[in-house]
């Protein structure tokens, strides 16, 4: 790997856990000199100057890239990437990490991947793509449930229902198609079948046909225990998840893998970033849920801390086209995440309740608390300004001991409707002890 000439000014986009994760990274990369974001959160700005400028107003992040002369952007949401950012910089000679606009379609179009996938024979559920709300229904009542559907455009994490009755699945469509809650991004639907299984998270670090296998993961979508209640962007992760054993990564690899990375060369599809491959471990073998093109939210925070090797440089040597994936190293450690969302989350969050945190000090060994929906307000109190507010990391040597720290810190967090799920991990906790 090629290291750059002169320590870097790195532009992070973003206001997320995510971002704040990237952010507190490049501080402590020997690479970085000086870090900014936009438009971030309370804790971001805690860390690194912070501009207004929106994550999806290409023009204006191109001009705030110039302006604060960085030497490198790392675009954190799908938002920006599927308008083009990294196109937009190449044309104006600044390195950036995430793939380019035609890249970003296996994100910003379920319908596009679905028949990506389908027509190269890479493992994934059959289905069908609508924009008629009578043909989807005439498609629903000969199928068999459960049976999910899918708003096409980004909605979020929030676009997908896993639909256990026929008026639940009726429901989804009417909503997406007529009701409009998701806006244009439902303006297509995808129905597909149901995989039955374990869901796991394998994210790469895609340097056209090379590429690096960071650990499996796995979120908690549900908002509440048990995988109960309504779907979220993601309640919390751990890694990794060893559901994903050696012959399983194996197979993913032969089946999944390499055959994606061949079809995008035959495709002109020219990836550099992040792919994040969603899989579904069924009884069959391991099946593709979606494609996202970025750092999952909450996974991204359980993974950086377990790469030994300078995620920073990581990074930079895939924009440049210099990866080696042979050269980076995995800790052989535990990551946990757990959020705390706000009052009424996912339906209708409630903002601006004031938060109170512990001390940096008084944080058990190996934890971090990372901002999402945070802000000041008027008074220069920290408040509520999302629905998953934060995200408190744990690394430790097990996955029980990084849940216990996580969730010591999380009990010490205040503020009003705070709610957190508590069984993070459960599903591995319950194999070890069997």
């Amino acid at each position: 790997m090629a290291s750059p000439s002169a320590p870097l000014k790195i532009l992070v986009v973003g206001s997320g856990a995510r971002e704040h994760a990237l952010v507190k990274a490049a501080r402590r990369s020997p690479l970085v000199r000086e870090v900014v974001a936009t438009p971030g959160n309370a804790g971001i700005a805690a860390d690194a100057p912070c501009f207004s400028v929106k994550a999806d107003d290409v023009p204006g992040l191109v001009a705030l890239a110039q302006k604060e002369k960085a030497d490198f952007v790392i675009v954190g949401p799908e938002v920006p990437l599927s308008l083009g950012l990294v196109d937009a910089l190449a044309v104006a000679k600044i390195p950036a990490f995430g793939p380019d606009r035609a890249c970003a379609q296996l994100e910003a179009s379920k319908v596009y991947t679905k028949k990506f996938l389908l027509r190269n024979k890479i493992p994934t559920a059959y289905g069908e793509t609508f924009t008629a709300t009578a043909a989807a229904l005439a498609y629903l009542a000969k199928k068999s449930l459960p049976i999910v559907i899918k708003a096409s455009g980004l909605a979020a994490g929030k676009g997908v229902t896993v639909a256990a009755t026929l008026a639940e699945a009726e429901a989804a469509v009417r909503d997406s198609l007529d009701n409009k809650i998701f806006g244009a991004s439902g303006d297509e639907i995808l129905i597909e079948d149901f995989l039955p299984g374990e869901e796991a998270s394998m994210m790469l670090i895609v340097c056209r046909e090379k590429y690096l296998i960071l650990p499996p993961s796995q979120d908690h979508k549900r908002i509440g225990d048990g995988d109960t209640g309504a779907n979220t962007g993601g309640m919390g992760a751990y890694a990794p998840a060893v559901i994903v054993d050696a012959p399983l990564l194996a197979r993913i690899e032969k089946e999944i893998i390499r055959p994606t990375l061949a079809a995008f060369t035959r495709e002109g599809l020219h990836y550099r970033g992040v792919l994040y491959i969603g899989l579904m471990l069924t009884p069959a073998g391991p099946s593709v849920v979606e494609f996202n093109v970025r750092f999952g939210d909450p996974e991204c925070q359980v993974l950086l801390p377990l790469l030994e090797t300078d995620p920073i440089k990581i990074l930079w040597d895939c924009a440049n086209g210099v990866l080696d994936p042979a050269a980076c190293r995995i800790k052989s450690h535990f990551a946990a995440t757990v959020v705390l969302a706000s009052y009424n989350y996912p339906a209708s969050p409630r903002l601006g309740d004031a938060i109170t945190l512990p001390p940096n000090a008084n944080l058990p060994a190996g934890v971090d608390i990372l901002h999402a929906g945070t802000k000041k307000n008027a008074d220069g109190a920290v408040v509520t300004s999302g629905g998953r507010v934060l995200s408190v990391v744990a690394t430790a040597p097990t996955l029980r001991a990084a849940l216990a720290a996580a969730y010591q810190t999380c009990d010490q967090i205040k503020f009003a409707g705070a709610h957190f799920r508590r069984d993070i991990g459960a599903r591995q906790l319950a194999r070890e002890k069997s």
